[in-house]
């Protein structure tokens, strides 16, 4: 860990880090440990040589449906888990996409909060083109980051989009030169980082709850949200620099 950001790295450069019941074992204990450990106040998720992640490890998912296993249950043990933690720890997290992502590879991508994407970046929702329906929260996080039709189509066809694609329908945050993206993506979660924690824990809350939830459900929990927020330090601390004209300082507390 350095500048309190947390940095998960898949490391299966030899099979374009697609994941083996082991290596989703270890992601989810690593994404576990950064979200309970206070001193990490926003992680960053990447990927080692040429992919992001290819998605599931095929070889091994063929050798499960040989021996009768089936899914093995890893949507559920590994998948499902890993996902969701991502997406409700309360602090940021941002995907470094360094190349290819596809399958639930593009699905861990989609769970976070922010995606940086190199220009040799590519995306492919493969799910239909082996006979599968989508898994790893593709469902969900999709449609609501480029809407129902469009979500339709890329899970229907698997068709692939190039990293210029991506940014056109809002997939990612930003496209960067390939030797640009470690620092580009290590500064955004450095400056995360230093933010109000807090706030940002409050946000992602408020709007996972919107997305399924009334007006009238949503403007009640903004206001818990807020009474939360304002018994904090960062608030308090951040008010009175405002007010002396002076640049605030967060701690995340």
């Amino acid at each position: 860990m350095a500048d309190a950001v947390a940095t998960l790295t898949l490391d299966r450069p030899e099979s374009m880090n697609s994941l083996t019941a082991e290596v989703k074992a270890a992601l989810l204990a690593a994404v576990g440990r950064a979200a309970a450990d206070p001193e990490v106040r926003a992680v960053l998720l990447t990927g080692s040589g040429r992919a992001f992640c290819a998605g599931q490890d095929l070889r091994e998912h063929a050798a499960n449906l040989a021996a009768g296993r089936g899914l093995a249950d890893t949507v559920r043990e590994h998948y499902n888990p890993i996902v969701e933690l991502i997406a409700t720890m309360p602090k940021p997290v941002v995907a470094a996409v360094n190349g290819v992502a596809a399958g639930a590879g593009a699905a861990l991508a989609f769970a976070c909060d922010l995606r940086v994407a190199s220009d040799k970046a590519k995306f492919a929702l493969a799910f239909a083109g082996i006979g599968l329906a989508p898994d790893s929260g593709a469902s969900w996080t999709l449609q609501r980051l480029v809407g129902r039709a469009r979500a339709t189509e890329l899970l229907l066809l698997g068709e692939p989009l190039d990293a210029s694609a991506a940014l056109d329908l809002g997939l990612v945050t930003r496209v960067v030169p390939a030797d640009d993206l470690p620092k580009t993506a290590h500064e955004l979660a450095v400056r995360l980082a230093a933010g109000p924690t807090a706030a940002y824990a409050a946000t992602k809350r408020a709007l996972a709850h919107s997305a399924t939830h009334s007006l009238a459900d949503s403007l009640a929990l903004e206001a818990d949200l807020q009474d939360a927020c304002v018994a904090t330090e960062d608030h308090q601390d951040a008010t009175r620099a405002f007010l002396a004209k002076e640049r605030p300082v967060f701690r995340g507390r």
